[in-house]
């Protein structure tokens, strides 16, 4: 069997399955990448271009699979297979997911365009495939950004694999070509049945885990935020406690493919935004103040920053991982 038979004979087998033209370049990796908790997240795997993902719908348990297709001479398009009781859902989610309502035309207008520092016109150039994604799912993009509060990443992200491999499911199956080990992350209702010595061992400390479950408790109705505008969904989230501006706008970024959002109260980005458009570090009122005149799309600002291959001087000890499992 070679490569190119491939799709065929999965779109065959598939529960569900669409083509999607995304009508212009199309990056499906990079515009991806913000949804994966890390090279290792257990409902994530990518071979090669294609990507597959786990994760639980409305109508059930579902896994995808997209492959990029065409070339620079035709249309990009995305092939898009699914497998399990929500396969159907997961397929008709595909277009917000992949960035399909993610509209750039205000940003690069050209009298917009040109306020814009030449770092992040030319990361732009070279990035006319990206879009912001739109996952819809708010209690998979929750519960890791909420384990991710105040520790490294590395840190968060251990603690997350080692929750999904413990309390997750596996994934539907797609037969002998799925990845190995491809795991749906807990639903709310799983996550609510953790003990508190299972977080203690993933290195979540009481105050990150107390956030989990208070705000799974009424997981019905944080998956309606996903309905609500990316602006109104933040503040509505902030209204649990533990909650704050930096989780909101981290988990609006990935839900809603929100273009404005900012991770005010972020161990990092300020400096890094400070460094990138000044040469200076800066705190968050700073950062603000700088990203003003870009109102609206503050976050594709950040994100073609981000994309330039910039990176500010590192000064001074780094945050450092604290084990407490032992204790």
């Amino acid at each position: 069997m070679t490569i190119a038979e491939v799709p065929a004979r999965l779109a065959a087998a598939a529960d569900a399955s669409l083509r999607w033209c995304p009508g212009g370049p199309y990056d499906l990796a990079r515009t991806l990448r913000p949804l994966l908790r890390g090279n290792s997240d257990p409902s994530f795997a990518a071979e090669g271009g294609v990507i597959w993902n786990a994760f639980t719908t409305a109508e059930g348990p579902a896994t995808l699979r997209l492959s990029p297709a065409g070339s620079p001479e035709k249309e990009h398009r995305v092939d898009v297979q699914a497998w399990g009781p929500g396969a159907a859902a997961a397929v008709a989610a595909v277009p917000r997911l992949l960035g399909a309502h993610d509209d750039w035309s205000a940003f690069d207008e050209p009298v917009f365009h040109a306020t814009l520092p030449r770092m992040v016109r030319e990361a732009r150039r070279r990035s006319l495939a990206v879009r912001l994604p739109s996952s819809g799912r708010m209690v998979d993009q929750l519960v890791p950004i909420i384990l991710e509060q105040k520790v490294t990443v590395i840190e968060a992200r251990r603690g997350y694999r080692y929750l999904l491999h413990r309390y997750g499911s596996p994934a539907p199956m797609a037969g002998s070509l799925a990845p190995a080990g491809l795991v749906l992350p807990p639903t709310a209702a799983q996550w609510l049945q953790v003990p508190s010595w299972e977080w203690h061992k993933a290195g979540v400390g009481p105050q990150r885990s107390a956030t989990v479950m208070r705000a799974l408790r009424s997981a019905v109705a944080l998956e309606r935020l996903a309905a609500l505008p990316a602006l109104e969904a933040a503040a509505k989230l902030q209204t649990i406690p533990g909650i704050g501006i930096w989780t909101a706008a981290e988990v609006v970024q990935r839900t809603h493919g929100c273009p404005d959002s900012i991770s005010v109260g972020d161990y990092h980005l300020a400096a890094y935004v400070g460094a990138a458009l000044t040469g200076r570090r800066t705190d968050d009122a700073g950062m603000l103040r700088l990203l003003e005149p870009w109102q609206g799309h503050r976050q594709r600002v950040v994100r073609m920053i981000q994309s330039s291959g910039f990176r500010k001087p590192t000064f001074g000890p780094r945050m450092t991982i604290q084990d407490h499992r032992r204790h």
